[in-house]
């Protein structure tokens, strides 16, 4: 066992999350299976009650109410960034044995069987609409991110071969903090690769990588540059997410620097938002270091005139974010698969 409260239960040789961790996240409103969660985020829940959709319908097309919103390594992660509101207390490996992890069939199984118990209890609810909570038993969308770092499970190319095989998968998005480029690799090279590619950016210097991120690896700088310079040359959509957060990474001094390194990762589009003051990130951030609307506009709008590459391109108040295109690597913002819907 470790403190991280993973253990491997003999009967199976499956790492577990601990019990009463599981506790804890079920509390919290997870779905856990072995080593991997599940949950209804904030935006699939109020689009139940057609009372909005996420900045990623607004931007890319995906069907909200559809998303199912996971990670295959739920208690694992390199990082342990300040702004992070996951429980990432509960982290300590930095590893997964490929032979003690259960397979994507077995993941997605579980997992689909607890996120329906979440969506169930919206059915009671009259302001639901009955019509999208039962279209949103199937998922057209899968996000695998959530908590912990999935580049870490070492079945992920199995994963995301397995998702795109189902009939009614539209898209599948990747988030990664950048610490595993060899696993982004692996994706490349086993034809693998999501249809859209997300890498976690909030620093564009060692120091503030360092202060931001607070990671684990020795080499955490080099190991992010690699991923970073790979995703110029990745065959799928590609995006920086940048967290800006008041007096770490805000500044128009920084934006110069910035500029670069996006230049760099020629990824086909910037989402910057800024920091939110939820969950964990509470007890080590302030609600007056996240930035308002306008400030993000503005870091925005500067680091595009600056890039000289990028422009705006859309922008969600309510969610504090703006999204940037690449006018040289342009691609259709819209994912074909959702013209229909």
């Amino acid at each position: 066992m470790s403190c991280s409260g993973e253990i491997v239960e003999p009967e199976n040789d499956i790492i577990q999350i601990k019990s009463s961790i599981q506790e804890q996240l079920k509390k919290a409103k997870y779905g856990v299976s072995d080593h991997s969660t599940v949950e209804l985020c904030h935006w699939t829940k109020k689009s139940f009650k057609n009372e909005g959709s996420c900045y990623k319908h607004k931007f890319y097309g995906i069907s909200t109410h559809q998303c199912m919103e996971f990670s295959p390594a739920g208690m694992h992660c390199e990082n342990r960034c300040v702004y992070c509101w996951r429980p990432m207390e509960f982290y300590d490996s930095l590893e997964m044995d490929a032979s003690k992890v259960a397979s994507p069939e077995e993941i997605l199984a579980r997992l689909m069987k607890e996120r329906e118990k979440l969506i169930m209890g919206h059915y009671g609810d009259p302001k639901s609409d009955t019509k999208k909570l039962d279209e949103s038993l199937l998922p057209s969308h899968y996000a695998i991110s959530l908590s912990g770092e999935p580049t870490m499970y070492p079945k992920l190319p199995d994963l995301i071969k397995y998702l795109k095989s189902l009939k009614a998968t539209k898209s599948v998005f990747l988030v990664t903090n950048g610490q595993e480029p060899d696993m982004l690799q692996r994706l490349s090279d086993e034809d693998a690769l999501p249809t859209q590619l997300y890498l976690s950016t909030n620093a564009a210097d060692y120091k503030s990588f360092i202060e931001i991120n607070k990671p684990r690896y020795k080499d955490s700088w080099e190991r992010w540059n690699r991923s970073l310079e790979m995703l110029a040359n990745l065959d799928t959509r590609t995006v920086l997410r940048v967290t800006l957060i008041r007096n770490y990474n805000n500044s128009d001094e920084m934006i110069p620097a910035f500029a670069e390194m996006v230049k760099r990762s020629d990824a086909h589009f910037i989402e910057i938002k800024s920091y939110m003051h939820i969950g964990r990130s509470t007890n080590r951030l302030d609600r007056s270091d996240m930035l308002e609307y306008g400030e993000v506009m503005h870091f925005s709008s500067e680091l595009a005139k600056k890039s000289q590459i990028y422009s705006v391109m859309d922008d969600s108040q309510v969610s504090r974010i703006v999204v940037l295109q690449n006018n040289q690597r342009f691609i259709d913002r819209w994912i074909s698969a959702y013209s229909c819907t």
